[in-house]
């Protein structure tokens, strides 16, 4: 009997046109590094008395249909998941490379299918209605870079052949933390030691009645684009700004030799004021857990720019 093997474990991905109801063709297999994507459905316990010590069955109750997607960034399938958090991009370019610009603030945020699959079982897992909650990535010296999508779905079917069909490949082009760089107002930010930012879209679940106990769909709320930066301390900069209250534009950015970069700009960050702890002989360090909000001249609160071959998302 074939086990299962997270090895052997594959992802397809494609935007529905109707919520909750995967489209026939259209998949792309998506490269992942691990997932907790699954549908849950708790049971309660019986309440009722006078039948003895031992209880009566327990009663379903509602799907819950979540989980977290691990992906890499790259140069072209990320742009999937730039588009399930942002919305479409403005696309520019006659000919590659093109240029995808993705706002925040859509309140028209789109719903997409995602199958994962263990052929060895068989066991395929179509997950409609899905749409990203948040998504997250840290920027480092070292190590593998990939972000995590934060998914919220309508629910979970189980077959034992694939929906997806022959979902389109994608050509991996990784971008790691060697290609990365933070500017602030423009100008590089010497000492940073780490970054973490987090786009959320804050979606509120409609949880109405339904007899499949599934939701009816989940809604974007106020957004959020939080983080943090770590920095040797060596001047008051950042410490003046976080005094004063003022704004500045943080950008995180990678790009790859050949051309292909990511860059996401936060028009208008405020910073806290930090404690400033001397914890022993080595290096001070200071944290700033910054927040973004809308700029008033851009008219957003931050913008991704993803550079690369690819036509359109």
């Amino acid at each position: 009997m074939a086990r299962a093997q997270g090895a052997r474990a594959q992802m397809a991905l494609a935007f529905e046109t109707t919520y909750g109801t995967p489209p026939a063709s259209g998949f792309t297999k998506m490269p992942f590094a691990s997932t907790t994507l699954g549908a849950e459905q708790p049971l309660q316990t019986s309440e009722l008395l006078g039948y003895g010590r031992d209880p009566q069955a327990p009663i379903k109750d509602a799907v819950t249909a979540d989980g977290n997607v691990v992906v890499p960034i790259d140069a072209e399938a990320f742009g999937f998941w730039l588009k399930a958090a942002f919305g479409a991009p403005t696309t520019t370019g006659a000919d590659a490379p093109y240029t995808h610009e993705f706002r925040s603030g859509s309140w028209a945020l789109p719903s997409f299918s995602v199958e994962t699959a263990m052929p060895e079982v068989p066991r395929f897992a179509m997950y409609a209605g899905c749409m990203v909650d948040s998504l997250n990535w840290q920027m480092a010296r070292s190590g593998l870079l990939t972000a995590t999508a934060s998914i919220v779905a309508q629910g979970e079917a189980i077959a034992t052949t694939s929906a997806a069909g022959s979902p389109t490949n994608i050509a991996l082009k990784r971008f790691g933390h060697f290609n990365g760089a933070i500017t602030r107002n423009g100008l590089s930010i010497g000492n940073v030691v780490s970054a973490d930012l987090t786009y959320a879209n804050n979606l509120d679940r409609i949880e109405t009645i339904r007899a499949d106990g599934k939701i009816d769909g989940a809604d974007p709320s106020i957004a959020a684009l939080t983080g943090n930066v770590v920095v040797r301390f060596a001047d008051q900069t950042l410490v003046t700004q976080a005094i004063n209250g003022d704004a500045c534009e943080l950008e995180f950015s990678y790009t790859l030799p050949t051309g292909e970069s990511l860059t996401l700009t936060a028009h208008a960050v405020y910073l806290p004021r930090p404690r400033i702890e001397i914890s022993g002989p080595q290096g001070v360090q200071a944290t700033f857990d910054w927040q973004a909000a809308s700029d008033p001249v851009v008219g957003r609160m931050c913008t991704v720019t993803l550079t690369n071959d690819r036509e359109d998302y």
